[in-house]
């Protein structure tokens, strides 16, 4: 008797060790499975849900670090001038209860796929990178939007800029460009079709801003394969602010009145692309 129950006492132990360890485990995988960000078909993660009901704003300014960006005749870096700018468009989003963010607030240098990431992270509503870029001839001038494409630049100029802009992580070496590389191939399905709509629409909101206080390059919204406009699910545009190969854009984009002044613009095509958005969700539900 006393060896039967001698051993029922050691299965009795055995169970419950293994019962531990199988908690364990399990425990574990759950949190490995927690730790696994949710990609999606773009190898994005997937936007983050916000904390609050307060409208996120990515602003991207170009460049940065060991990425110059465009210089000017008189020397002047278009990744310093464009987040002056950012800054300021950033400000002034704050101040109208838009929670604007900056993907670099410094000088340092952020590879293309990287700054799409960081705008799902924080669950943001609306992407943009700003943008100084210059051209082969002195002479191009003006501001202009770009919206992505899925099929081909809309323009000549759209297909040089989206070139341009999208080999800015060479400077990094072969490590980076391959991460970036599935971008080139990426399908594109009914969502993210939906979300190229609304940045043509938001393209528009901001070129009407932009109108009344500086030259447009295009009248419309440009469409070409950026790289930075890849979120299947963020309504995300490029603005080309001015050309700092323009001697005279160059000398405009180094003074501050200027800045404040695109920045406001930029700021106000937000304002009211979120607006026509509101207004469009209202009338849908009646």
């Amino acid at each position: 008797m006393s060896k039967i129950k001698s051993l029922t006492q050691l299965a009795t132990r055995r169970q419950v060790l293994l019962t531990g360890l199988a908690a364990l485990t399990l425990t574990g995988a759950t949190k490995a499975l927690a730790s696994q960000t949710l990609k999606t078909t773009t190898n994005h993660s997937k936007p983050a849900k916000k904390s609050s009901s307060r409208r996120v704003v990515m602003l991207d300014p170009g460049h940065g670090g060991i990425d110059t960006g465009a210089i000017g005749h008189n020397g002047s870096k278009e990744k310093h001038v464009v987040l002056a700018i950012a800054k300021n468009v950033r400000s002034i989003l704050r101040r109208n209860g838009i929670e604007a963010k900056l993907t670099r607030s410094s000088d340092e240098f952020i590879p293309l796929y990287d700054r799409v990431e960081i705008a799902h992270q924080h669950g943001a509503d609306l992407f943009m990178s700003i943008h100084a870029d210059g051209f082969t001839s002195p002479s191009a001038a003006g501001a202009s939007v770009f919206a992505l494409s899925n099929r081909g630049a809309s323009s000549a100029m759209a297909k040089y800029l989206s070139d341009k802009e999208n080999a800015a992580d060479d400077v990094a070496g072969s490590r980076v460009k391959n991460k970036d590389h599935y971008l080139q191939q990426v399908l594109f399905d009914l969502v993210q079709t939906d979300t190229i709509k609304n940045s043509l629409t938001l393209g528009s909101h901001i070129l009407k801003q932009i109108k009344p206080v500086h030259k447009l390059h295009s009248r419309h919204t440009e469409q070409a394969a950026f790289v930075v406009l890849k979120s299947p699910s963020i309504p995300s545009v490029l603005v080309e602010t001015s050309f700092i190969t323009n001697p005279g854009e160059e000398k405009l984009l180094g003074t501050t009145a200027f800045r404040q002044k695109i920045a406001h613009a930029i700021a106000s095509g937000i304002i009211s692309y979120f607006n026509w958005f509101d207004n469009q969700k209202a009338h849908t539900k009646r």
